[in-house]
């Protein structure tokens, strides 16, 4: 059964993935940035320091919560592996384009985990 809440959450992360980088391709054809990664990478940041944080108030989650949205849907909806990639080809180009490329990824996705951190634990029952 976990392997199924896992793929059934996986899909639909990974589906909305692909449809959020490739609308903020269509929106920004020009860009030598990524947008769409930075974008769910820090989304995805936010929403699981919100969901583990928010739980750590409420009690411990079910086991099948945590791998639906933890494990498969916000697993696959943000991408080290992308990021890790588009950094190196960034940095091949131009250094500084790569590097505030790095720094916008991971202050940006910092800034959101945080957040989410910071709401979370405000969540009452």
């Amino acid at each position: 059964m976990d392997l199924v809440v896992v793929m059934l959450g996986g899909s639909m992360g990974a589906l909305l993935r692909y449809l959020v980088t490739r609308l903020f391709g269509n929106l920004f054809p020009f860009s030598r940035m990524p947008w769409g990664t930075p974008l769910v990478n820090v989304v995805g940041s936010f929403f699981l320091s919100l969901l583990m944080f928010s739980f750590i108030n409420k009690g411990t989650p079910s086991r099948e919560t945590v791998l639906l949205l933890g494990t498969g849907f916000l697993g696959a909806f943000t991408t080290f592996s992308t990021f890790t990639y588009e950094s190196l080809s960034l940095l091949e180009e131009d250094i500084l384009t790569g590097l505030i490329y790095i720094l916008v990824n991971l202050g940006l996705g910092f800034l959101g985990a945080y957040f989410g951190m910071v709401l979370g634990r405000g969540w009452k029952s």
